[in-house]
């Protein structure tokens, strides 16, 4: 793993790394920030997913998250979106290909070589993170994440019910069944068989079985996308017919930037906090 800045911050570290990836087949960048501790004191995690055009920094500079991870105790982890480089296949527009990873297995060429941001994110990185960085407690983690970002913590979140303590997004996309982001993305990355594409959906894991005990969601009634990417209703609905404690707060005049994320971000720091206390 390569160093590639730390600067001090409301009392911790916020660095920024690289190392290269296995799963995916190129270097990969991300940012931690870790709060001061005690020697020997093992902190709690709380991941953060981007969404579509994003990398690590924009969360790293816009999120407004290290006040709160210092005040509680928890390390921010930032991973990127998507493989990036030469050699790695893209795509025309925003949504597809790099910067538009989607956190799935790929399974169809050319991007099933380095598409692979599901097991990078469940695997390999919480691996590499536990071994250069001695205070975080693998007991405990969280996720949240926004937009493409929110889809991969939920989705994530409900495969791994007895690794993550608590899961949250910001605007995210619940169905990718069900709005065009979604059927371009796991069409392309997985093939035409929407049976394959249900391990990506987060109604549909529900709908399927899948449990947390409670989801927190912060939505912009002011995003652009709302309406035909976003589809919060959904989620709503799964979560009622499966009993799981959704907290859906509309924000309103809010929309899809990280203007909103910062604002309730330390909301979900502290949410997050009270879960991973035990």
């Amino acid at each position: 793993m390569e160093t590639l800045s730390a600067n001090r911050a409301h009392g911790g570290t916020q660095g920024v790394y690289r190392h290269d990836s296995a799963v995916t087949g190129t270097a990969m960048t991300f940012s931690v920030f870790v709060p001061d501790a005690s020697a020997g004191v093992k902190l709690p995690m709380l991941w953060y997913l981007s969404g579509l055009t994003c990398t690590h920094a924009n969360v790293t500079e816009k999120g407004e998250f290290r006040a709160a991870c210092a005040e509680h105790g928890v390390i921010f982890i930032a991973p990127d979106t998507s493989p990036r480089g030469e050699g790695v296949p893209d795509a025309e527009g925003y949504d597809f290909g790099q910067g538009a990873g989607f956190y799935v297995d790929a399974t169809e060429e050319p991007w099933s070589a380095n598409f692979r941001m599901k097991s990078y994110i469940e695997d390999e990185l919480p691996a590499l993170i536990a071994a250069e960085f001695p205070a975080t407690d693998l007991m405990r983690q969280a996720i949240t994440g926004h937009s493409m970002g929110g889809h991969g913590a939920l989705t994530i979140a409900l495969s791994n019910p007895d690794r993550f303590r608590s899961v949250s997004a910001f605007s995210p996309i619940v169905s990718p069944l069900h709005c065009p982001w979604g059927e371009k993305a796991l069409g392309g990355y997985l093939g035409n068989d929407k049976g394959e594409w249900r391990p990506y959906d987060a109604c549909a894991l529900i709908d399927d079985g899948a449990r947390v005990t409670d989801i927190l969601v912060d939505q912009g009634d002011a995003d652009q996308f709302l309406t035909e990417q976003l589809k919060p209703e959904l989620l709503e609905k799964a979560c009622a017919d499966a009993g799981i404690a959704l907290t859906l707060r509309m924000q309103p005049g809010y929309d899809h930037s990280y203007y909103f994320i910062s604002t309730f971000m330390a909301d979900h720091v502290a949410w997050h906090a009270e879960r991973l206390k035990n």
